[in-house]
């Protein structure tokens, strides 16, 4: 007579929720600001529903790439855990969501604004590329998913029927905002960590971001304050490389 096989232990709920948050709350911090900062920079700039559309779609690809990052990471090593099946699901609810969003930006969109999403297409690849194989947290990734996640402020800019240089302009303003602010923090971390960092790659990031806008100021595509906003960035930036390390969360903020 064979014995019965018992049933596998459930899941406490503790473990559940601990579960579920893992696969659907992103990590990065920082990561928040710049995928909000490019929504919020469009919406102001050029108010539109198709915009609105966007941007919920923005922050939901945001969202989305936690779950995402999970399954491609498991079925990359060829396995399948109950963190698995429930960032599946988590991933098949957003990604609808998702859908939605880009179906109402597409009906009431007045331009082209897939443009600019179909050129930064690319850099998520690349960065969706280190995510499969858990080397998220490199220089590479990092750089690559901030300037793709900064063409919605182009895209928003297009769809509400503005001119192609003005959105143009504004993602080269986000896009080194966010060149500058993530060498920065990069390095502010080590620094937090007792590791020895050289000041000339967090330099040469400020030198190209005030560069990057100043050349978009010269072609006529921002107003002069974008420049001096990105010399204030650059400035607090290099202050800091000068004093005591301060904490994740201070640098985050």
């Amino acid at each position: 007579m064979t014995a019965a096989t018992d049933p596998a232990p459930r899941a406490s709920p503790s473990q559940s929720r601990a579960t579920w948050r893992s696969v659907a709350v992103p990590s990065e911090h920082g990561g928040w600001s710049l995928t909000a900062e490019p929504v919020v920079l469009g919406l102001v700039v050029a108010w539109s529903i198709a915009g609105l559309a966007l941007g919920v779609a923005a922050v939901v690809a945001f969202l989305a790439r936690t779950p995402l990052k999970v399954v491609l990471v498991d079925r990359w090593r060829r396995r399948r855990l109950e963190r698995t099946r429930v960032a599946t699901r988590v991933l098949l609810v957003e990604g609808l969501v998702l859908v939605v969003a880009a179906a109402v930006a597409v009906a009431a969109a007045d331009g082209r604004f897939w443009i600019p999403l179909a050129l930064a297409a690319p850099l998520v690849l690349v960065e969706l590329w280190f995510d499969m194989r858990s080397r998220s947290r490199r220089l590479v990734p990092e750089l690559a998913g901030t300037i793709g996640i900064g063409s919605v402020v182009a895209a928003i800019v297009l769809a509400a029927g503005d001119a192609p240089a003005l959105a143009a302009g504004l993602w080269c303003v986000v896009a080194a905002r966010a060149v500058a602010a993530v060498v920065f923090v990069r390095s502010q971390l080590a620094r937090g960590h007792g590791r020895a960092v050289a000041v000339g790659p967090v330099v040469a990031a400020q030198v190209v971001a005030v560069a990057s806008v100043v050349v978009a100021w010269w072609l006529g595509a921002v107003p002069v304050a974008a420049v001096a906003a990105l010399v204030v960035v650059a400035l607090v930036h290099g202050a800091s490389m000068l004093a005591a390390p301060r904490p994740a969360v201070v640098i985050g903020v």
